[in-house]
């Protein structure tokens, strides 16, 4: 912030800080034209991002449980290669003890065989379930990148529209700014930020505050419209001005 070296008048840094607040009244209409539309962009692009990461997710579960079942399918395979052998050994047992051996390992392939198709079975439902949810989030991806498409067509529409006059605002508005008694910016700063509306200089509208609009005494309004000294609202704090002073200052 440049520094204020000379001394104002009251009437000067009335007019500074006024022009101050018509510089940033503008910003703020710019700012509601573009609405929740930043922000709404911002949330369906985190949404999105996530929705994504699950996506992954989900996909690399897909993929472990059909490495699972390439797993199963090959035991099942060395397990029938395995009857295969056992069935000629039976061919050839020389007495009742290798015969009972073989059977015994024989059942135990085809319990392997069941198991792992069993496995198989459930692994290719969990498969299904979480194609399903897959398919799910893909289309809701689909839907919200359709909604940022359309929010962020609007926003840069708004922002194409007031770009350079934003940018020509904001530029004024800082030279404004430095025009402003250090004090009395510091004032003008926390006023603006303790209302939604960003208004810290009001104008006397109709025997009234034009913030808050409560009434000010007939002694008050001439006091502000003689430009003396700074004269506050006492019910909302906001610097008054009177009518004459606000039509002088144009942007």
């Amino acid at each position: 912030m440049a520094t204020v070296n000379k001394d104002y008048s009251v009437e000067e840094k009335l007019v500074s800080v006024l022009r101050l607040q018509k510089m940033d009244s503008r910003l703020d209409e710019i700012q509601v034209l573009k609405g929740e539309l930043p922000m709404e962009v911002k949330d369906l692009e985190d949404e999105i991002e996530g929705l994504n990461t699950r996506l992954a997710h989900v996909e690399d579960e897909i993929r472990g449980i059909q490495d699972f079942i390439t797993n199963k399918k090959n035991q099942i395979k060395e397990s029938e290669a395995l009857i295969k052998k056992y069935e000629k050994q039976q061919d050839n047992v020389k007495n009742n003890r290798e015969f009972e051996a073989i059977t015994k390992e024989l059942e135990m392939q085809s319990l392997e065989i069941k198991l792992a198709e069993k496995h198989i079975r459930d692994a290719n439902d969990e498969v299904k379930d979480k194609s399903r949810t897959l398919e799910s989030a893909k289309r809701t991806i689909g839907e919200k990148e359709a909604n940022l498409k359309h929010k962020k067509g609007e926003l840069e529409k708004i922002i194409g529209e007031t770009e350079k006059e934003e940018k020509a605002f904001y530029k004024q508005s800082e030279e404004a700014r430095a025009k402003v008694e250090p004090r009395l910016l510091a004032a003008y700063e926390k006023i603006r930020k303790n209302y939604r509306n960003g208004l810290a200089v009001a104008t006397v509208v109709r025997d009234s505050c034009g913030g808050c609009f409560n009434a000010i005494p007939p002694q008050r309004q001439a006091e502000i419209r003689q430009r003396k000294k700074i004269i506050i609202c006492e019910h909302c704090g906001r610097v008054l001005v009177d009518n004459d002073l606000e039509a002088t200052v144009t942007i």
